[in-house]
């Protein structure tokens, strides 16, 4: 994926793809990877990728996104019938597909027209056969992209997936189409090697497409709307705020979307963010940061917000607290909040078993914590600050491992700081043990300085002059082996079906988790490593095709399994 590329709604790339002959979907993956190195140039709203010395491909984005396969031009002699075209698309990130094209039918252009019908569609007792119909060719597409892993889901499978989960998209199904293109989004990062890559974000994905697809057909009433979700997040009016910043966080993802959020606080402690985040690539999320915030005329940054206030008038605001930026909002700055100072401060005073409580049941995923720092451990991923909170051993880690980003450095100085009490904002990650990626802290040698972990840098002759312990290995509670059911999990999303289905025996791994009280998960690794073996002949001895739905089936079970006992495991870790 080039971010240098206008970005592309799943429906235009679809529509390439499916236009290629057989020969050349065969080479559609290496035509990819050719253009990846050419160079690219930009003229007004059309962006040219120089194939060769006399042949350009250009991609025509009026309104910033490639919305009709006309738009994608090649100029060499098999045009347009050329495989350049749809290599082009598919290197390109994907648009956001919100909009209903002219001549289309279904729900979607349907609730577009009237809004009668939108409420209908958003009410009815159960999904309609379009609906039904459009769920089960996501979870086809889903599906066949799982069973080939991340190595075998080239562009061919990719563009199935966003067929699928474009005419999902029209029946109405928004949060099964975001959803799949998430999906294609992550694996087109994991093929190209991208460092914003994360496998656990894409077993997510994976599992929210398939979970989603699965249960929408058999659902009613309230589920069912969840299930279906909708394209954009409704704002509502909330009259006037006195907002106290508390924190900046950079934005940096694998769709090729990056920039800043901050978050605030009322009195009443109820969190609001202001975010700007566009295309973009590191450089726009450290930027985003000393850039204005988009509501009414303030000219407060980002990194000022955070350590300011804001008084906002006809303030509007989306179900999960982002503030919305309409001509109606007026916003001037007011004076902050230290955070030992109230309001900002009760949100620290609220117990850790409730905001954890909170994070796992859906809220906000923030904790605001005081710690003691007591070292640092190596792990796989890179080193961990290791800190006392309440008497629980807590590991820290990195929010991000982009090298722009300062977030391992500034980990590594503060380990400077052993013995120092520090008041921080952390996000949970749901883990066996208690485990935070670190957000943002009190400077350690200077009182009242707050450091955004991604944004602001450390200084070592700002520190505690005492040397930083070497790494060591953190103390390893006795903890569940949900890790080898967990391995298996992975394992699929990265190595598809093929992986898991290679010569091995698992009976050890089952064995191990029903002597720690754990058949269910015992049960579902002896599942999931059957669907993937099971292999039959038909009467000539010949292998017959698999059967990609049962081993998605197993997968997601295990999958759902893993998650649902993370979280009570880490509830339990926290607790003590």
């Amino acid at each position: 994926m080039n971010p240098q590329l206008p970005p592309v709604v799943p429906a235009v790339t679809a529509e390439l793809v499916a236009a290629l002959s057989p020969r050349l979907r065969k080479r559609l993956d290496a035509g990819i990877a050719k253009l990846a190195d050419r160079p690219v140039s930009r003229d007004g709203d059309t962006v040219r990728i120089a194939v060769d010395d006399g042949t350009d491909v250009e991609l025509h984005a009026p309104d910033g996104a490639v919305r009709h396969p006309d738009a994608v031009r090649c100029g060499c002699l098999l045009a347009p019938d050329c495989l350049h075209r749809a290599a082009a698309a598919s290197l390109a990130p994907v648009a956001q597909d919100t909009e209903p094209e002219a001549g289309q039918e279904g729900p979607a252009a349907d609730a577009a027209a009237d809004p009668a019908a939108a409420e209908r569609a958003g009410t009815s007792e159960a999904a309609t056969p379009e609906q039904c119909a459009a769920a089960r060719a996501v979870h086809a597409a889903a599906s066949a992209a799982l069973e080939a892993g991340t190595d075998g889901a080239g562009a061919v499978l990719q563009a199935e997936l966003l067929r699928a989960a474009h005419t999902a998209r029209l029946a109405g199904l928004h949060r099964a189409a975001a959803t799949a293109v998430s999906v294609v989004t992550a694996v087109r990062a994991a093929r190209a090697a991208d460092p914003s890559y994360r496998l656990p974000g894409l077993v997510a994905a994976l599992r929210e497409v398939l979970s989603v697809t699965h249960r929408l057909p058999h659902a009613h009433g309230a589920e069912l709307a969840a299930l279906r979700g909708t394209a954009r997040q409704p704002y509502r009016p909330d009259g006037s705020l006195r907002l106290y910043g508390l924190f900046s966080e950079p934005v940096l993802t694998a769709s090729g979307h990056a920039g800043a959020v901050t978050w605030t606080a009322d009195a009443e402690g109820r969190l609001y963010q202001v975010s700007d985040v566009a295309p973009g690539g590191a450089g726009r999320a450290l930027g985003a940061a000393d850039r204005a915030v988009r509501i009414g005329d303030t000219a407060l940054t980002h990194r000022e917000l955070a350590r300011a206030g804001l008084a906002v008038s006809g303030a509007t605001v989306s179900p999960t607290g982002r503030l919305g930026a309409g001509a109606g909002v007026r916003a001037v700055r007011a004076p902050g909040a230290d955070w030992h100072a109230e309001p900002v401060a009760r949100l620290w005073a609220q117990p850790v078993p409730e905001q954890l409580a909170r994070a796992l049941e859906g809220g906000h995923d923030l904790l605001f914590l005081d710690i003691t720092v007591t070292g640092t451990a190596a792990e796989a991923g890179g080193d961990c600050l290791l800190a006392d909170c309440a008497g629980l051993p807590l590991r820290l880690t990195a929010a991000h491992d982009h090298p722009a980003l300062p977030h391992r450095e500034n980990l590594r100085l503060l380990a400077a700081a052993r013995g120092t009490r520090l008041r921080i904002i952390a996000r949970l990650t749901p883990a066996p043990h208690p485990r935070a990626r670190l957000l943002a802290t009190e400077h350690p040698a200077q009182p009242g300085i707050r450091v955004d972990i991604g944004l602001d840098r450390l200084q070592r002759a700002d520190l505690p002059t005492a040397p930083p312990a070497p790494p060591g290995a953190a103390p390893v509670p006795d903890e569940a082996p949900v890790h080898l059911l967990r391995r298996r999990v992975h394992q699929a999303v990265s190595g598809g079906r093929p992986l898991l289905a290679l010569p091995g025996d698992t009976r050890a791994d089952a064995r191990r988790l029903r002597n720690h009280g754990l058949p269910t998960a015992a049960d579902l690794l002896t599942h999931l490593q059957s669907a993937a073996a099971d292999r039959t002949h038909d009467v000539f001895g010949r292998l017959n095709p698999t059967d990609p739905a049962r081993f998605a089936r197993a997968w997601l079970a295990a999958a759902h399994y893993t998650g649902e006992l993370d979280r009570a495991l880490c509830a339990a870790a926290w607790s003590g």
